[in-house]
């Protein structure tokens, strides 16, 4: 019952074993702005192709980011990322692709 009674010391945000995680709280934050961006501008139509680049890149940074990622924390806001690239990628797919418009 007494470690019900200790303290938080966990120290940063995504850090909960206490320990700075700078590259993977970069890919995170890289991979959740990917996703927004996706995510927002696959609402539109002409921009398929920001949301279809976005979303791929956004894609790779969090799997990446997710294969390195140390704690609970940084995985949920990857997954949170991920889903939101995917889901812009796949929208600007079906609304012209990633050079829709621009060959032939």
């Amino acid at each position: 019952m007494a470690q019900a009674m200790r303290p938080n010391t966990a120290g940063g945000l995504f850090a909960t074993d206490g320990r700075p995680h700078p590259l993977q709280d970069a890919l995170l934050a890289v991979t959740l702005v990917l996703g927004v961006t996706a995510f927002i501008t696959a609402m539109f139509d002409s921009l398929h192709l920001v949301s279809s680049w976005t979303g791929l890149v956004g894609v790779f940074t969090g799997a990446y980011g997710q294969w390195i990622s140390v704690t609970t924390r940084e995985r949920f806001g990857l997954i949170l990322g991920l889903g939101a690239s995917a889901f812009g990628f796949f929208l600007g797919m079906s609304n012209g692709g990633l050079f829709g418009g621009l060959i032939g």
